[in-house]
């Protein structure tokens, strides 16, 4: 256990100092010993968001194995592929617990009513900002933590995540667990482990978003390469405080 209850304050009291003090001494701590001190840390503030990536699955794991009554939510797009509307029904079987779903309040038919068919070709951010960011706010009412399965080898724009950092955006704390891991090392643990994991994996989509925005990659491309391909957009905005 992590010794550092001389930290724990009220989340709108936090500031950079204490934040940056807990980041030196969680960088040298294990994904498990990060989760565990932010499940009892944070307690019913504790949220974990998912895309049920790999990343995302082997976290998830971690974390149930520590408490299996967490939240945990996801934000449906109401563009998923079938494959990982699948997963999702698998791997609630497979904990035997749902996973909280929070989607945005604009449905795609609104949506393509409002601004045209495929928003996301014409203005990708904008359709981001509808179906992800918008709901993000939504699912996070409450929650004082937001944990993710960000990694710093995931692409250049990830490459300084901290294990913390303070989200203006929605007034959270984000933590994210697995900075240090490869992609070897999740694939290492979810077999390990029996994971369950989407199939899309297996055919050369190492990063899996919405079916409009996602193309399989080809070997040695970067693992988010198969992302708005031919656009100058890197991120879908959540991630971005």
């Amino acid at each position: 256990m992590i010794a550092l209850a001389q930290e724990t304050r009220p989340v709108d009291t936090w500031q950079p100092p204490s934040i940056g003090q807990l980041n030196r001494h969680l960088e040298t701590k294990s994904a498990e010993e990060i989760l565990r001190w932010s499940i009892e840390h944070f307690g019913d503030g504790f949220s974990m968001g998912t895309a049920f990536g790999a990343s995302g699955m082997a976290l998830m794991d971690i974390a149930l194995r520590i408490n299996p009554d967490i939240d945990i939510f996801y934000i449906d797009t109401d563009y998923f592929f079938p494959e990982s509307l699948a997963l999702i029904e698998r791997a609630q079987r497979h904990y035997g617990r749902p996973f909280r779903r929070v989607a945005s309040d604009v449905s795609v038919a609104e949506q393509e009513r409002t601004f045209g068919l495929k928003l996301y070709s014409s203005d990708p951010d904008k359709c981001c900002h509808i179906r992800k960011v918008v709901p993000m706010g939504e699912a996070l009412k409450g929650s004082t933590a937001w944990v993710s399965a960000l990694r710093r080898d995931q692409s250049p724009t990830r490459a300084g995540t901290p294990v913390l950092r303070w989200n203006e955006k929605y007034g959270v704390v984000k933590v994210s667990p697995l900075v240090h891991w490869s992609e070897a090392e999740v694939w290492d643990y979810i077999h390990e482990h029996n994971v369950p994991y989407n199939e899309l994996h297996e055919r050369n989509y190492p990063s899996i978003g919405c079916w409009p925005c996602t193309q399989p990659v080809q070997p040695g491309d970067d693992l988010r390469a198969g992302r708005w391909v031919g656009l100058t957009k890197l991120e879908c905005g959540l991630h971005q405080a």
